[in-house]
């Protein structure tokens, strides 16, 4: 028997009423009713009311035992008077006849009974306290739940798990490198992976065929509510001899059986998920990260505006400057007010105010007096607009992404978000490169190890900015969840793209030297995605800040509060590493 318990504090039920028993736990609340004292206990797999009668020794001791605190108690189960239904163990309690002491605790900075109000900082600092809550708590086992499934999808699928290296070469492209000096090589710098990249894509050349990892991936980049500073974590994937549908196929399985699983009542699209063109999302959703719950779409107003009469949004097409309409359902007796906010919205972000036409019972309002009666109907037809809905209008350079910050806003204010499902998407055909807007210059838009659309005859006769790639994204209420491509597996096209983009032959063999020289000696057609681990997580449990479904997160500043990280080294250890510190001049 275990020296500590015969059961934990989620395993009691009616049918153990008369055993005597062992538990160990933290006293998670204490209530002292006079003549009775009753204690939670609490384990990683639930909680058990235990009982201390004022006759006892034991309630004097009690009393003096701060929460928190480890004991064990010995006692006998028996039946609650007043039973606890929402509670697994709510049919039962402990009758305590001795306790065991094990740690006590100190006066708590930060409460784990309930949900307490402090400050982030301070369950940063404090985290091993926060993991003790319950949401926190179950948190971390649901996602410890994913990946045990995402495991088990890649294999039945075919696949097999491999580790890459943690130490590598800085690259060129992506994001910020966090990067490791080398002791044994003064001067030269390792990259921690900013994803396994190269390697799996070494690996499909290396003849492993199909490979995937839970792969720690590390990237230099500023917080965001949806991705953590320093380190994530990814479902990492590569195949060889495959298309971009088969890529699809593998991830609608796993993503697709992990989001049903664990939906908790919400609705799942199910596979084949929607593919939506990025040019098309761009226009039509005003994003390529595309939140599907909101069923309102724009529309492009541009040819509409030419000589609608309406001088202000005809000027702006006539100048080349794109308008864009967005129809809302049932909205044309709003007040004008509620189109008044959106227009004082537009005007604080620089795109001169927003127009709207209502078809309200009263008449058509709004710019609706500038046009004439066969100018409305147009208008009806071409936006789809009906008696009862609004039209709202907004115009610019480079609308698109206003408008869908705009689209989102209008979907909130109308309450039209199904909030009870989970909408997924491919967005895909992405634009191989894109023009620098401080610069002009050719840049890749996505991902340089792509393969374009037409290959070398493409990169050799076509405008770059009008160059398509195998590219695709799965996207889940709004969320980029994964990103992944049909890869560039041939030397000659990969040594083209990069010149287009400003690398020459050189760069390419320094930066990207194992991954062009292996392509050189024979290399299967290959594709692969990489789903987010994080960010499934917290879109399954609905967290609104990714810190909370990662066991010890950084904070806002990409500090470890607990563990006091970054710090100061030694001198000797900066000398063992060749390196002086030079900070700025406060």
């Amino acid at each position: 028997m275990n020296e500590y318990r015969t059961h934990t504090c989620g395993e009691l039920r009616a049918s153990h009423i008369g055993q005597t028993v062992k538990l160990a736990g933290w006293i998670h609340r204490k209530r002292n009713l006079g003549n009775l004292c009753f204690v939670d206990l609490r384990d990683h797999y639930g909680i058990t009311q235990c009982v201390f009668d004022s006759s006892s020794d034991l309630f004097a001791q009690m009393e003096n035992i701060r929460v928190e605190s480890v004991i064990g108690v010995d006692g006998e189960v028996v039946a609650r008077e007043s039973i606890n239904k929402n509670m697994p163990t709510g049919d039962i309690e402990i009758k305590v006849n001795n306790i065991t002491i094990y740690s006590e605790a100190d006066v708590l900075p930060v409460q784990v009974f309930g949900e307490g109000n402090e400050p982030e900082e301070l369950r940063l600092k404090y985290r091993f306290l926060d993991l003790r809550r319950e949401r926190i708590h179950s948190n971390i086992m649901l996602r410890s739940k994913v990946i045990a499934e995402m495991r088990r999808l890649m294999v039945e699928q075919g696949f097999t798990e491999y580790q890459t290296p943690i130490l590598t070469a800085s690259s060129p492209e992506g994001a910020r490198d966090f990067l490791v000096p080398s002791r044994l090589n003064p001067g030269k710098f390792y990259a921690l992976p900013q994803a396994p990249q190269q390697f799996k894509q070494l690996l499909m050349v290396s003849g492993f065929d199909r490979y995937f990892q839970i792969a720690p991936c590390f990237r230099d980049e500023d917080p965001r509510a949806d991705r953590s500073p320093g380190e994530f974590y990814q479902l990492d994937m590569e195949m060889s001899f495959v298309t971009q549908e088969d890529v699809f196929k593998v991830i609608e399985k796993t993503m697709g059986t992990i989001f049903n699983e664990f939906a908790n009542g919400k609705t799942v699209d199910q596979a084949p998920f929607v593919r939506i063109p990025f040019r098309e999302s761009m226009l039509k959703y005003g994003s390529d990260k595309p939140d599907l719950r909101n069923p309102l779409t724009i529309a492009d107003a541009t040819s509409f505006f030419n000589h609608s009469g309406f001088g202000v949004y005809d000027e702006k097409a006539q100048n080349g400057e794109q308008i864009r309409a967005i129809v809302l359902p049932q909205a044309g007796n709003k007040p004008r007010s509620f189109f008044d906010k959106f227009d004082a919205f537009a005007k604080e972000e620089g795109f001169g105010g927003m127009a709207y036409v209502a078809f309200s019972d009263a008449g058509a309002k709004g710019i609706a007096k500038f046009f004439d009666e066969q100018k409305l109907a147009e208008l009806k037809n071409m936006f789809g607009a009906k008696d009862g809905d609004a039209v709202v209008f907004m115009g610019g350079k480079k609308i698109n992404k206003f408008a869908g910050i705009v689209r989102n806003k209008l979907g909130e204010a109308l309450d039209l978000f199904d909030k009870n499902s989970f909408k997924l998407c491919w967005v895909v055909d992405f634009p191989f490169y894109e023009e620098n807007e401080e610069t002009g210059a050719v840049e890749f838009s996505h991902n340089p190890f792509s393969m374009p659309q037409g290959g070398l005859d493409a990169l050799n006769n076509k405008n770059p900015l009008d160059i398509l790639a195998y590219q695709y994204d799965l996207v889940c209420n709004g969320v980029e969840l994964a990103s992944g491509a049909v890869r560039n597996h041939l030397p000659e096209i990969m040594y083209r793209a990069f010149e287009i983009a400003g690398y020459d032959h050189s760069v390419v063999d320094s930066k990207f030297g194992g991954m062009i020289s292996a392509f050189k000696f024979g290399a299967p057609p290959h594709a692969g995605c990489a789903p987010g681990i994080d960010r499934t997580v917290m879109l399954l449990l609905d967290e609104p800040i990714i810190r909370d479904v990662i066991l010890f997160p950084l904070n806002g500043k990409a500090q470890d509060l607990m563990m006091q990280a970054p710090n100061t080294v030694t001198e000797q250890q900066l000398k063992d590493l060749h390196i002086k510190i030079d900070l700025p001049q406060e």
